[in-house]
């Protein structure tokens, strides 16, 4: 189904260690409204989905893990220089004491991720707004991730994350109005 390129979607450069970003960007790796929640809800979804909007929740759950991916490298990139003072200092501690530098999906604030940020309704308007919902919030946690980052290099990757989530909202909006149209339509047998 996928074919991997070995490169990032859109580059992901960091100046400094910084743990205290890394902390704040665990949000959308592992948070309820991160990338890994939106991909894994999208291609769940697309199994109730009717036809015509299939191939849009396909393409939109792989791009998430891209996002996941670019997540993770600037992570990873934010603290692979960090002592563990530093981890402590940021407020990652805890995520140091039982993983040490290694990734490890939990929010910001240390919860775990659980299945149960995962909606599915198998209602295919329900879903798409559930969908919406959660493009819009992952668009407005990117920008308060910008807000409170002082890496412009970071900030760069951030703000082409928030302009697809954006584009991601649209498209799920336009899915609702195709799905719209056709249950309107009169059936003829």
């Amino acid at each position: 189904m996928w074919v991997y390129e070995k490169k990032l979607q859109y580059p992901v450069k960091v100046r400094d260690c910084n743990p205290r970003l890394a902390k704040y960007l665990i949000e959308q790796y592992g948070g309820a409204d991160g990338e890994l929640a939106a991909a894994l809800r999208y291609l769940n979804q697309r199994y109730t989905i009717p036809d015509k909007v299939i191939g849009l929740l396909t393409d939109i759950g792989t791009e998430e893990f891209a996002h996941l991916e670019m997540i993770a490298t600037m992570i990873y990139k934010l603290t692979k220089d960090a002592t563990p003072q530093q981890m402590e200092a940021a407020g990652l501690g805890d995520h140091y004491v039982n993983h040490d530098s290694a990734l490890y999906y939990h929010d910001a604030a240390g919860n775990p991720w659980t299945a149960t940020y995962i909606q599915a309704k198998g209602d295919p308007i329900a879903d798409l707004y559930e969908d919406i919902a959660a493009e819009e919030k992952a668009r407005a946690t990117y920008q308060w991730l910008i807000d409170i980052s002082d890496d412009p290099d970071i900030n760069d990757s951030l703000r082409f994350l928030r302009e697809r989530e954006i584009v991601h909202s649209m498209r799920f909006r336009e899915a609702v109005e195709i799905l719209k149209e056709e249950k309107g339509k009169k059936k003829f047998f």
